[in-house]
């Protein structure tokens, strides 16, 4: 085959672990119609170059971790967060008190929950804390800290602020990693403890994360296993880790990858690009004033 031809593979490999975080090479093989040892070195020639990390049976997206800046998480992998954040929503009704955390896709949460009347959203997250500042009537908290530019989030110990103030309902939080031994799990301290003292606060834990992120890497747990009441993530996690977390006791849901780049989905006023669903710079803003006309 010419190398081009490699090339042209190569480029829609990469682009089927940007929309899905996971290939596998028996999947990958069939769609191109070559050999699955052909599949392998194409994988391995893109995880030496960094472009994505081999796993067993294909390949997951190379994290981008927690230090890089919340516009870049917020892309990553949109059509799957918007999914998982719609998926847990059903779990927010009017008049609930919740955690939503700094992550992108407690963002993404935080964008389906908007139209929920009189909640009280407690946050370290500065962009979810305008988010419903400007879009919707919840009353929003957030505990005093030390601001976090590449994160856009307040850090600190949370214990004094919240402690006596009753209990919230339910905490919706993003990780780095994810292991059964030691729970949800962060790379900064710093968050590791915020989130620390929010889980406490809580009545009902939940991760939320992409199915990359059961290979990712972290340091500081926050939120032990025992204390986790349910975990939202992608169809394409393995069956291994969906059974050992259900036969801890914690509920696994499951969403399904949405369709490829270019697809469209269902809007008040039609259809329009799945790519849109991604949120924009100043987008609360926008939307804002266009109601107000």
């Amino acid at each position: 085959m010419p190398r081009n031809r490699n090339y042209e593979r190569e480029d829609a490999i990469l682009h089927e672990v940007h929309v899905h975080g996971r290939v596998s090479v028996d999947t990958l093989a069939q769609r191109f119609d070559v050999s699955e040892v052909t599949i392998r070195k194409d994988l391995d020639a893109l995880s030496r170059r960094s472009l994505v990390r081999r796993v067993r049976g294909g390949a997951i997206a190379v994290g981008h971790g927690e230090e890089n800046t919340f516009a870049e998480r917020v892309r990553e992998q949109a059509a799957v967060k918007q999914a998982i954040g719609r998926r847990a929503a059903e779990l927010v009704s009017d008049g609930d008190v919740i955690v939503v955390d700094a992550s992108s896709t407690a963002y993404y949460l935080a964008l389906q929950i908007l139209d929920r009347r009189d909640l009280i959203v407690v946050t370290d997250g500065i962009r979810t804390a305008t988010l419903f500042m400007e879009r919707s009537n919840a009353t929003v908290v957030m505990p005093g800290g030390v601001l976090r530019r590449a994160s856009g989030s307040m850090v600190g110990s949370f214990n004094n602020s919240l402690e006596g103030r009753g209990r919230i309902g339910k905490g919706f939080f993003g990780v780095a990693a994810i292991s059964q031994e030691l729970g949800l799990l962060g790379l900064s301290v710093e968050e590791a403890e915020t989130k620390k003292s929010m889980v406490r606060a809580c009545e009902e834990v939940y991760g939320l994360f992409i199915s990359s992120k059961v290979q990712g890497f972290g340091l500081h747990p926050f939120a032990s296993p025992k204390e986790i009441n349910g975990l939202f993530t992608d169809e394409l996690v393995e069956p291994e880790f969906v059974n050992g977390w259900t036969a801890a006791g914690v509920r696994v849901d499951l969403v399904p990858v949405p369709p490829v780049a270019g697809s469209t989905r269902k809007t008040p006023t039609g259809s329009e690009p799945l790519d849109n669903a991604v949120p924009k710079p100043g987008d609360g803003v926008r939307k804002e004033k266009e109601r107000s006309r």
